[in-house]
């Protein structure tokens, strides 16, 4: 099969629930998602990679969101990348495509070695989900492991939420003769809702952290360690595709567990950058502000760190003493 071509499970996060052992999932495949976060930077690649780590992750734990809700990822640490963002935008509408991005901010002066996690140091991993005007944000925060990313997630559900959650992920560059290179990536979650009552105290973890195995006993660990062994065999190109279809993965994979799919959701990478927010993060400076950010050629400029988008204010029409005006973005 053509890698290069679209495939209909391209950018996609199918969820799925295994009848036979009551744990649910997803499966994720970023194509075009990716290579529209990553091309709009000139990160290393070291770099590149915990941003598609962290943008696969956002595409899983997103999945479930309502309509029009926004959920944030974040990762903050002293190492030489100092913060990854995403943001998974709910769909307007049943049926439409949600919208990923993400950006990183790193000293590249710092950076160095092909590990990616030797460039994160001490920090957090946060998330974050914003139900709209009037409500108020939700956000939860566990400490990075020196795992990975999936794994700071699975200890951020197992901490926060006491769900026992496992992701596995594969990720990379793909190009098939005649094609231009390309990433693609792809992933599976899975998680079962506890029934016992909520673990108080430290757990298994490093630091005390709790970990999946913590919140499982009886039938229900006897599942959830079962259906992770299936997990454990599936290869790198399975999980990121192109020629195994989600359905098919997930048949291979889970055939006995009695596995049931339901409506995909389309992923596609947005951005929510204008010059109304632009112009609105502006509005706390005064006309003395703007006039020290005014550059040599009398505009007011400020560039979106997620899509690169580029937008040139007349100084003017900017800050809370501006008049009425117009401007660009390009």
């Amino acid at each position: 099969m053509n890698i290069g071509s679209k495939l209909a499970w391209d950018d996609s996060v199918l969820p799925f629930q295994l009848d036979n052992s009551d744990i649910r999932g997803r499966v994720a495949r970023l194509d075009g998602v990716l290579d529209g976060i990553l091309k709009q930077h000139d990160y290393p690649p070291v770099v590149e990679a915990l941003v598609a780590e962290m943008a696969l992750l956002t595409a899983l734990i997103g999945q479930t969101i309502k309509l029009r809700w926004k959920l944030q990822l974040q990762v903050q640490t002293d190492g030489p990348v100092r913060m990854i963002a995403t943001d998974y935008y709910g769909p307007t509408e049943e049926g439409e495509p949600a919208r990923i991005r993400a950006y990183a901010s790193y000293d590249k002066d710092r950076v160095s070695g092909n590990v990616p996690m030797d460039q994160l140091g001490e920090g957090y991993f946060a998330i974050m989900i914003d139900q709209g005007q009037g409500m108020t944000p939700y956000q939860g925060i566990t400490p990075i492991t020196r795992e990975g990313l999936s794994r700071s997630a699975e200890a951020y559900f197992a901490q926060s939420e006491q769900i026992p959650t496992r992701f596995a992920l594969s990720f990379g560059v793909s190009q098939a003769p005649g094609q231009p290179a390309s990433w693609r990536g792809g992933g599976i979650m899975l998680q079962t809702m506890p029934k016992a009552s909520p673990l108080h105290g430290g757990g298994s973890g490093e630091g005390g952290l709790i970990l999946a195995q913590d919140l499982v006993e009886g039938d229900e660990e006897e599942n959830w360690n079962r259906v992770n062994m299936h997990l454990d065999t599936a290869e790198d190109m399975e999980l990121a595709g192109p020629s195994l279809a989600p359905t098919d993965l997930l048949v291979r994979l889970f055939h006995e567990e009695a596995p049931r799919v339901f409506d995909a959701q389309p992923v596609r990478f947005g951005c929510s950058c204008s010059e109304d927010k632009v112009r609105q993060s502006l509005s706390i400076y005064s006309a003395k502000d703007i006039g020290k950010m005014t550059t040599d050629e009398g505009v007011v400029t400020a560039d979106c760190q997620y899509c690169g988008a580029h937008y040139v204010l007349d100084p003017a029409t900017v800050g809370f003493e501006a008049k009425d005006g117009g401007a660009t973005g390009e």
